[in-house]
């Protein structure tokens, strides 16, 4: 179903400049000019679903919201059993 909304054509869909993917997240601001200075300019850091390449992006480009590292499955170490001091022959 298509919006004819005029705030929807004036925000452009997410395509990767590399593979041509239109699933695109979130990605984590790494350095202090990602931080400060891109949101000066209307810009965020994107990486492709596909490819993996990280971009930057106005921020009014509709991308999802990068994996949280909740969602994230965890790995639980486990301790083996405990054995005895005793020397054994």
């Amino acid at each position: 179903m298509s919006n004819d909304s005029p705030s929807q054509a004036l925000i452009p869909p997410y395509r990767c400049r590399d593979c041509g993917s239109e699933i695109g997240f979130r990605s984590r601001r790494r350095t202090i000019t990602e931080r400060f200075l891109l949101p000066l300019f209307l810009l965020q850091p994107v990486r492709c679903g596909e490819c993996f390449r990280r971009d930057y992006r106005w921020i009014f480009v509709k991308v999802r919201e990068r994996l949280s590292d909740a969602q994230a499955p965890k790995v639980i170490a486990v301790k083996p059993p405990a054995t005895s001091n005793r020397n054994v022959a």
